[in-house]
C-alpha cells in the first residue's frame, strides 16, 4: 500500500505473535521450517518506510508488516498495516497472483473495485478478488489505519524493495529504478498505466 504513487497496503491493528519472543524489533522474525507463533501490539513488526521516488508526489509513510515468509514463517499468507493519511491514494493496481482483504478501520474512502465505485467508511471490507482493478481514495478528514491481507506471498517482497526499514537513511529512488522494481515484481502487482 506510498500515498500516491505506490499501492498502499492499509494499516491498523493485527493483534498476532509470540508469547515467548521478546518485544518486536524492525528486524523480520525468520523461523525454521514452519510457522513461529507471534503475539504483536498494534506498532509491533517490521516496520519500514516507503522510499520516495523522483519527481513523485506523496510523502514517504510507515507500514508494518506483521506475518510473512519471514515474520513468523507463513507460507501462505501475507498481513500488515498502513495509514492513509486525508487526500492519500492507492492508485489502481492489481495482483495476479493472490487474492487480497482490506479492511478499513475508522474513517471515509470512495474505493474503485473491478468496475464499481463506491464511498465506504469505517469498519468496511473490502475484498479484492486476484487481478481485480482496484484503487481507493482517502475521503475523509483523519488518516485511515487500515488492515491488508494477502492469500499468497509476494507483493510484501515489492514492499520491501520500496522501502527501507525505520530508521534508516531514506535514499530516494529513480524513475529507472522504481520502473525496475515494479517489472521485477510483475507477479505480484501490476500498477494501470497512467
Amino acid at each position: 500500500m506510498r500515498i500516491v504513487h505506490r499501492a498502499l497496503a492499509l494499516c491498523v491493528v493485527a493483534a498476532v505473535g509470540a508469547a515467548s519472543s521478546p518485544a518486536a524489533t524492525n528486524e523480520p522474525t525468520h523461523s525454521a521450517s514452519k510457522g513461529a507463533p507471534l503475539i504483536l501490539e498494534k506498532d509491533e513488526g517490521e516496520r519500514r518506510v516507503w522510499r520516495p521516488v523522483e519527481g513523485l508526489e506523496g510523502q514517504p509513510g510507515l507500514f508494518i508488516l506483521k506475518v510473512d515468509p519471514q515474520n513468523g514463517g507463513s507460507s501462505q499468507l501475507v498481513l500488515g498495516t498502513e495509514d492513509l493519511p486525508p487526500g492519500g491514494k492507492i492508485i489502481r493496481h492489481r495482483h495476479p497472483g493472490s487474492d487480497e482483504i482490506l479492511l478499513l478501520q475508522n474513517g471515509r474512502a470512495t474505493v474503485s473495485l473491478g468496475e464499481r465505485v463506491r464511498e465506504v467508511h469505517g469498519g468496511a471490507t473490502i475484498f479484492i478478488p486476484a487481478s481485480t482493478w482496484v484503487a481507493v481514495t482517502n475521503t475523509g478528514t483523519d488518516a485511515i489505519h487500515a488492515v491488508f491481507i494477502f492469500s499468497a506471498p509476494g507483493f510484501e517482497e515489492f514492499m520491501r524493495a520500496e522501502s527501507a526499514l525505520e530508521g534508516q537513511k531514506l535514499l530516494a529512488l529513480s524513475k529507472a529504478e522504481d520502473a525496475e522494481i515494479v517489472k521485477r515484481h510483475a507477479h505480484a502487482v501490476i500498477y494501470e498505466a497512467p
